[in-house]
């Protein structure tokens, strides 16, 4: 009984199946191919516009104008799909709703992957766990958000490298976001003293450093932190540049100007006994450090 009856299931189903397609006739066709030509042009103009707006606008306003493209590019594919399904399907209610089970299933299996970045795009839309413009880590990649598809992120690194990270990554990863939709991103420049040095002395330098630095947004804070090592202290410098884009610059530009200032006053810097240097060389060979004497 089961079998007649998944039978008679199937066969209804395919009649279904052939009731919602329509007669495919050649002006159709050239229809069809129209829509998507059009709607191809329509995604690279939009494209182009939001990211020439983008550029032209005043900075505190750049990453608001482009976190509006991937919208505007989903508004335009369903428009495209929609009209497209219209001109060969026949997308009654009763015939829509005794396939869409069936069809759903078979895609479920064939395109799981493809389909579950598709959904975390979508969700990510809303969620806004990254935008256009953010600067975020995802396992080992780190870079700005320069594109945002249907089905996947892409990332420009430091070292100018794009990379395709797929949506559905949200699902598994850790996503660690620098700036969350802010033009600003905070930047932290470490330095390494001797413990004999002027911890006030450093601190009041390295302020000193981030307030004259030309990159540096003066209306976020500046802070110095110290941590003792049982080697030497740990100065860090937390600030933020302008842009973000010029996070490197920036980190750059600090360390140079702190490293002038310290050669200035000869301060010391932290060195690492023979005996720890041994022990490092020889974990790494896999050997065993020989007992001080």
């Amino acid at each position: 009984m089961l079998e007649v009856w998944l039978a008679q299931a199937g066969s209804e189903t395919a009649e279904k199946a052939k009731e919602i397609f329509t007669d495919i006739t050649q002006l159709k066709i050239i229809k069809a191919a129209l829509v998507i030509s059009f709607s191809y042009f329509s995604l690279s103009l939009v494209n182009n516009i939001v990211i020439w707006l983008s550029e032209s606008v005043a900075l505190r306003f750049r990453l608001k104008v482009k976190q509006a493209l991937p919208f505007l590019r989903a508004f335009l594919l369903s428009i495209a799909v929609f009209v497209i399904s219209n001109l060969f399907l026949d997308l009654s209610l009763s015939n829509v709703i005794a396939v869409t089970g069936t069809i759903a299933v078979a895609l479920g299996f064939a395109f799981k992957d493809y389909v579950s970045s598709v959904i975390a795009g979508v969700i990510a839309l809303f969620e806004s766990p990254y935008q256009v413009g953010d600067r975020i880590k995802i396992g080992d990649d780190y870079g700005e958000i320069i594109s945002y598809g249907l089905r996947a992120i892409r990332i420009q690194t430091p070292d100018d490298n794009t990379v395709s990270i797929p949506h559905n990554k949200i699902w598994t990863e850790a996503i660690s976001n620098a700036n969350q939709g802010e033009i600003e991103a905070q930047t932290i420049a470490d330095f390494y003293f001797a413990h004999d040095v002027d911890a006030d002395w450093v601190i009041q330098t390295l302020y000193r450093v981030a307030q004259t630095s030309k990159y540096t947004q003066l209306s976020l804070p500046i802070l110095v932190i110290m941590e003792e090592k049982p080697w030497g202290t740990h100065f860090k410098l937390k600030c933020y540049p302008m842009d973000a884009r010029d996070e490197f610059i920036y980190k750059t530009d600090l360390v140079k100007r702190a490293k002038q200032v310290f050669a200035r006053a000869k301060i010391s810097y932290p060195s690492l006994a023979a005996q720890v240097f041994e022990s490092q060389s020889l974990s790494s060979q896999g050997r065993s450090p020989s007992p001080l004497k």
